[in-house]
Formats: C-alpha cells, sequence, structure tokens
C-alpha cells in the first residue's frame, strides 16, 4: 500500500509517498538562471529524500520516471540507480539526491517508481509520488 500527501517545506511544496516503509520526498524547484523561456526551456531541479522507515536493508536497484511537460507530452526514462549510485538503506538510514528535468514548457509533472530489493532478495517497487514541475511563466486557469 502506499500513501501520499503534499505539503510545503521552507524551500518551497513538497510531496510524500510511502511504500512499504520506505517514505520518498521530493522537493522540486525552477532553476531560473538555466533556463531560457523565449527559446522554451524551462529547467527544473527536484531533491528526493528516501527515508527507510522500515526494520529490512534495501538497495535502490533502479528508476522510473513519467514526465509529462504542459502540453500532455510524455516522455518515459528508465535506468538504473540514481545520480549514478545504487544506495543501500539499513533501518533508519536515508539518501539524498539532486536531479533536473528541462522541460518545452512552463510547468509539468513528474511522476515515477524505484526498483528496490530487499537483503534476502526479494524485489519490489516504491511509488514516486506525482509531483508538479511549475514556473514563474506557468499560466494558471480558474474554472
Amino acid at each position: 500500500m502506499t500513501e501520499a500527501s503534499a505539503e510545503t517545506a521552507d524551500e518551497g511544496p513538497c510531496w510524500t509517498a510511502v511504500t512499504r516503509a520506505i517514505r520518498v520526498t521530493v522537493t522540486p524547484r525552477y532553476l531560473a538562471a538555466e533556463s531560457d523561456p523565449e527559446e522554451d526551456r524551462y529547467v527544473f531541479a527536484y531533491t528526493v529524500e528516501i527515508v527507510n522507515e522500515g526494520e529490512e536493508t534495501v538497495r535502490l536497484i533502479a528508476r522510473h520516471w513519467r514526465i509529462t511537460d504542459g502540453r500532455g507530452r510524455t516522455e518515459e526514462v528508465r535506468g538504473p540507480g540514481v545520480v549514478g549510485e545504487q544506495p543501500t538503506l539499513g533501518p533508519g538510514q536515508s539518501f539524498t539526491y539532486t536531479s533536473g528535468a528541462p522541460l518545452p514548457t512552463p510547468s509539468g509533472i513528474m511522476v515515477g517508481d524505484y526498483h528496490m530489493m530487499t537483503d534476502a532478495g526479494q524485489p519490489f517497487d516504491v511509488a514516486i509520488p506525482a509531483f508538479a514541475l511549475e514556473s514563474p511563466h506557468t499560466v494558471r486557469t480558474l474554472h
């Protein structure tokens, strides 16, 4: 079972999901210095904290992202580990990393999962909560 929530941290909004006692919290931000709105280039960074709140040691094997831009175009990204690492997390341990995503639109959404494995060799997937990528150039529409 996965639980998901959104809240606001000091550095901005963050989203959290918990699957099998693995808590994943994502905090995105817009990188104005890296972006060029006149060229339809909007760059976002996101910081992910993965916390093992369970009683067994787990290893992050692979990642899978679905990145959807403001026009509804979706790109899937798969690969081993995160930022060149396949971290092992014992009970109570955490791993934090920052990565980025360029979009051709001022807003988008990311969601995904991590493929994990227990020390006993049991594979399982951990949800990465859906989170918004929003620049100051995002046009808001009220319905």
